[in-house]
């Protein structure tokens, strides 16, 4: 029977909790109006995430605790979270959009035999039907859709499109469901390797130099990396620049690309047009530097430089120690 929880899948990478996951907990507390806020986290025994996570204030935890999903393939994860999810079919189930959680999803989708929507930008409750908001046609119209037949109502969310707020006025009960781990016999995971970076993704950087298409220049990209060498961040770029050599998806800012959430941003020579507008709208501490004074990323902006970005980049090139 289906019942009115959102459940929220708790991503672990060793016994680091995906920030996204802490972020959908939050908004999912958001739109809940009366709906308990449920998470999942399949954990070894030595991670105990529910720590962490209880820091959040979602109403319960349903911890599937096995030695086994330390090296866990995709398919032996959403097999046991199918068999707790069959039996309580709650009413929204959502998955942060990133690599780990764009496989897994759609493998428990299929067995749920539900809908799912991927890579929203948004989400909220129109009666009992969950909206999810994503871009489509070339990003140029932002898409409602819902699943109105079909429980749980099922969708991946971008990282740092909401914020992770602690709550700690909630309180929060912790069960452990019963399910069996089924060993997948065709795939096995005989070793993993971490990537060692400070920010081996720009939505993780605190710190991101963005360039647009007014301040390209093999001259500014130098500096710019420059840069944010020195301030320990990283270089990103809006759509047109992802068909430069230099650059490609992965370094995209905006609604196509990444959603940043750093503590400082500057941006060079980009107008702010609402595809990149999206993708910063969670920026602490946003700095613009456009030759036009009426450029609407300065709507966008806490500081804002009418000028020439070359000069800016050298001049902050040479403040930085």
């Amino acid at each position: 029977m289906d019942n009115n929880e959102i459940w929220v899948y708790v991503e672990l990478s060793g016994s680091r909790i995906e920030p996204t996951s802490l972020q959908l907990i939050t908004k999912a507390k958001a739109i809940a109006d009366g709906r308990p806020v449920v998470a999942v986290i399949p954990e070894a025994t030595t991670v105990q995430a529910e720590t962490i996570v209880s820091q959040y204030g979602p109403d319960k935890i349903e911890i599937l605790v096995d030695d086994r999903f330390a090296e866990a393939t995709d398919e032996e994860v959403s097999d046991a979270l199918f068999q707790v999810m069959d039996k309580q079919r709650p009413n929204t189930l959502l998955f942060p959009a990133t690599i780990l959680g764009r496989s897994i999803a759609p493998r428990l989708q299929a067995k749920l035999q539900t809908g799912l929507t991927g890579d929203c930008l948004d989400i909220y409750f129109k009666d009992t039907l969950l909206v999810q908001v994503k871009p489509t046609y070339g990003d140029n119209i932002m898409c409602d859709i819902v699943c109105p037949d079909r429980r749980p109502q099922m969708a991946t969310v971008r990282p740092n499109t909401f914020r992770a707020v602690q709550d700690s006025s909630a309180t929060t009960k912790i069960e452990k469901p019963i399910f069996e781990f089924h060993k997948e016999a065709a795939a096995s995971i005989l070793s993993t390797k971490p990537i060692i970076n400070s920010s081996a993704n720009i939505s993780d950087a605190k710190t991101v130099i963005a360039l647009g298409r007014g301040a390209y220049s093999e001259k500014n990209v130098k500096l710019a990396n420059q840069l944010a060498a020195k301030l320990g961040g990283m270089v990103g770029v809006s759509r047109p620049l992802t068909d430069k050599p230099e650059f490609g998806h992965d370094d995209q800012i905006g609604q196509s690309g990444n959603t940043i959430a750093p503590d400082l941003l500057i941006n060079l020579g980009i107008s702010g047009a609402v595809q990149y507008a999206v993708g910063i709208k969670n920026a602490k501490k946003v700095v613009s530097v456009n030759t036009d004074k009426d450029a609407p990323i300065f709507a966008q902006s806490d500081f804002a430089y009418v000028g020439d970005a070359t000069e800016f980049l050298t001049a902050m090139l040479g403040q930085v120690r």
